[in-house]
């Protein structure tokens, strides 16, 4: 009788024994299920944050310069010469010199990022003009290159330095020559290539009679 009993505990502890070990493969098994599809949806995130970054920084970048609110622009406009040009409403001007010939802005956050506009009497081409008796104008392949969103052709040039680029355009209307010019770190350049080369088709002279 004792020994039947003995036998039935043995198989009664066996059989729990086999059970706990059951519920912790199940567990187990659960839990790396669980895992499993944790790391799924953290890929499958991870995979959607990758393709919408690209997405998400051109928005900030065209944020930073919204060429398309009013708002967020002034106008210059020079007194002496008449020309104008939008710059950002947040920038900050420098002090306008003496002979009031022209106005340059910087960008707060960046003091390297520059654009200015000036003018001056083209005594050159005054001096020198051609047979017909008419001012000589530049060759066209050196000249005009660029057009403006008033419709006037001017040449645009573009230096880009080791510390330093520059985006240059220069404007011809009778004896004045036109110029206005960007500015920034040539590490930066390709970043505001685009800003500068709106502002500089935004150029605009005074209209002659």
């Amino acid at each position: 009788m004792e020994a039947v009993l003995s036998v039935s505990i043995i198989n009664y502890v066996t059989k729990g024994v086999r059970e706990v070990s059951r519920y912790k493969t199940h567990v187990t098994t659960q839990r790396r299920k669980a895992v499993g599809r944790w790391r799924v949806k953290a890929l499958v995130i991870g995979k959607i944050i990758v393709s919408i970054m690209p997405l998400i920084v051109l928005l900030l970048s065209c944020s930073q310069f919204n060429m398309r609110s009013p708002d967020s622009w002034s106008i210059y406009r020079n007194s002496r010469y008449s020309f104008e040009f939008p710059y950002p409403s947040n920038w900050i001007a420098f002090p306008m010199p003496d002979n009031r010939d022209g106005r340059a802005f910087r960008d707060p956050q960046n003091p390297n990022i520059e654009i200015r506009g000036w003018a001056a009497n083209n005594l050159a081409e005054s001096k020198a003009p051609s047979q017909e008796g008419t001012l000589k104008q530049p060759q066209r392949s050196q000249q005009q290159n660029f057009i403006t969103e008033q419709g006037l052709t001017g040449k645009l040039r573009v230096e880009v330095g080791s510390d330093l680029s520059l985006m240059t355009l220069s404007l011809s209307q009778g004896n004045v020559l036109y110029s206005w010019q960007g500015q920034s770190e040539s590490e930066q350049f390709a970043d505001y290539y685009r800003f500068f080369n709106y502002v500089a088709r935004q150029y605009r002279l005074p209209v002659s009679e």
